[in-house]
This record gives structure tokens, C-alpha cells and sequence, in this order.
């Protein structure tokens, strides 16, 4: 390992609180780690960190040399990406993460044309419907639905997936056809609930009405903490569900879904691409910034 090799462990740990963390994400082994940074902290003659058995924190020194490191790296690995040959092509771990059903139906399939493109980089693509913490989790971007948290985060917007409710066949000749937003009210139909966090609420029902955003809670028999689920109790019959269009659009074309209220639609759900900074972004990141815009432009209004 160089200085610089030390310096990426430090800023790893220091993103992480952890040791054992940080070499997981590097697949180093943990005593490597460890050792990486005794050698830089015996080379700069101060301690960088305070370690105790359950996590580890900077020392005045360690925040002192946190931005210098950051900035020392980066702009080493912006002037390696500059300089590398034109034919030789980005290289590098890409670490991504994205909604399950956006990985599964979208964006797995379009991959060998990214791999074509960059066959360098070495994409790790997670997938789930939870929110990851990019920087604890050493994630380089990840792709956002819906309105964003406030955050430190850099945020790119890409656009919006229209929403639309549906319901299957079996159950709207159960549960009557709703004509308006007043019959999900007056006639007690049902919607399938989604919570994707665990012990999490419920997602109330939307529409837009004389342009503003009206929400209501429906009752339900069954909740579902991914979409995948969600949509698979709408076909089953369990109630109402609202999607992004484009992730039923074959349940739609085949009759197992029946778009419902299409007047009383509820508000488009925002995409972002996130990522921890701004400053000095890998040219892989870009790269895949760019591409996964181009994918998703056909599906975003």
C-alpha cells in the first residue's frame, strides 16, 4: 500500500465508525485496515482516531485531515481518470442501489449495453425498497422515487413516473367500479396497504382534485412492504392499489388490472438520482448518471 492507499482507509473508517465496516466495503482484511492506519497516524505523529469496543470516532486531528484526505483523493483519481488512455476506458467498483422494481423490470435487462460501453467498471447493483444510507453503506448514487427527505445529499432530478389506480377484475365486480373520489368513501372499498419500512405507516390514498393534492385512508386486509408484493395483491383481488404506470403495464394490456378514476389521478412521483457530493464525481458515476437518464427517459414525464 502507498500514502494514498492510506489515506482512502482512513476517509473509509471515517465514513463508516467502524473498522470492520470499512473492510468489508474495501474487501481488505480487517487487521490490513487497521495496520493502514497506524502506519499513518505513526507517519504524521498524532492519533486520528478514538477507538472503543463499540465504534470509532476522529480526534481533533482526524477532522483536521478528514477534508485535506478527501480532497488529496479525489483529485488524485481525477487526474488518473484524465490522463487514462482514451481506448483503455473507465475503470472501477460502481456501487448503485435503486427500488427492486426498477431494477428488475428497467434496468437489469438494459445492462449488457452499459457493460458494452464501459467494460471497466464493476457494478454493484442493490436493490430493495428501503432507503440505504449512502455514505454507512458506501453506496456512490442511488436512484430516489418520490418527494426526497431533507438531506446532505446532491440531488439530480430526472423527471417524474406518472401514478394511476387499478384494481384486478375479481375485485371491482366484488366491490363496484368507483366512478369518482367520493365512492372510495361512500361505498368502503379497500386498498392494499404499503409500508416499506417495518412498523412503518401506511401510504394514504391520493388523487388531485381542482388542482390540489386530497388524501385519504382506506381501510385494508393486507399491508406490503415492496411493490412487488403490493401489485401481487392487486392481482389476487385484495383491493385497490396506485403505481407508476409503467411497472403495470403488461397487467393492463392482458386485462389483470383495470385502471380506475383516471380523472381523479393521483400527483406524479419525482425521480432523483442522489449522491454524497458534488465535488470531484467519478467519471464512472457520471457516466452512469448519464446512461440511466437516457433508460428511463421513454417511462418519465
Amino acid at each position: 500500500m502507498d500514502r494514498l492507499d492510506h489515506l482512502r482507509i482512513f476517509l473509509r473508517i471515517a465514513q463508516c465508525n467502524s473498522f470492520t465496516l470499512a473492510a468489508d466495503q474495501l474487501g481488505l482484511p480487517r487487521a490490513s485496515v487497521s495496520g493502514a492506519l497506524q502506519q499513518l497516524e505513526t507517519r504524521l505523529g498524532a492519533r486520528l482516531l478514538h477507538r472503543t469496543t463499540r465504534r470509532v470516532r476522529l480526534t481533533a486531528e482526524g477532522e483536521s485531515l478528514l477534508e485535506r484526505a478527501r480532497s488529496l483523493v479525489h483529485g488524485m483519481e481525477a487526474l488518473e481518470q484524465q490522463f487514462t488512455a482514451a481506448g483503455q476506458g473507465l475503470k472501477g467498483r460502481l456501487r448503485v442501489d435503486m427500488p427492486s422494481r426498477i431494477a428488475h423490470r428497467l434496468v437489469a435487462p438494459a445492462l449488457p449495453d452499459f457493460v458494452a460501453r464501459h467494460p471497466g467498471v464493476e457494478l454493484e447493483l442493490g436493490s430493495s425498497d428501503r432507503t440505504v444510507d449512502l455514505v454507512h453503506d458506501g453506496v456512490d448514487c442511488a436512484l430516489r422515487v418520490g418527494t426526497l427527505a431533507p438531506s446532505s445529499l446532491v440531488a439530480r432530478p430526472l423527471g417524474s413516473f406518472a401514478v394511476i389506480s387499478c384494481a384486478s377484475p375479481r375485485y371491482l365486480a366484488r366491490h363496484g367500479t368507483p366512478r369518482a373520489a367520493q365512492d372510495l368513501l361512500t361505498r368502503q372499498h379497500r386498498q392494499v396497504n404499503y409500508a416499506p419500512a417495518a412498523g412503518g405507516r401506511y401510504a394514504p390514498w391520493e388523487w388531485t382534485e381542482d388542482g390540489r393534492t386530497r388524501s385519504a385512508m382506506l381501510p385494508g386486509n393486507v399491508a406490503a412492504g415492496n411493490v412487488e408484493t403490493y401489485i401481487a395483491c392487486a392481482l389476487a383481488g385484495m383491493g385497490l392499489i396506485q403505481v407508476p404506470a409503467y411497472d403495470v403495464q403488461d397487467h393492463l394490456q392482458s386485462g389483470a388490472l383495470v385502471e380506475v378514476l383516471s380523472p381523479w389521478c393521483p400527483p406524479p412521483m419525482p425521480v432523483h438520482l442522489v449522491y454524497p457530493h458534488r465535488r470531484h464525481l467519478a467519471d464512472r458515476v457520471q457516466a452512469f448518471a448519464a446512461w440511466i437518464e437516457e433508460l428511463l427517459a421513454p417511462h418519465l414525464d
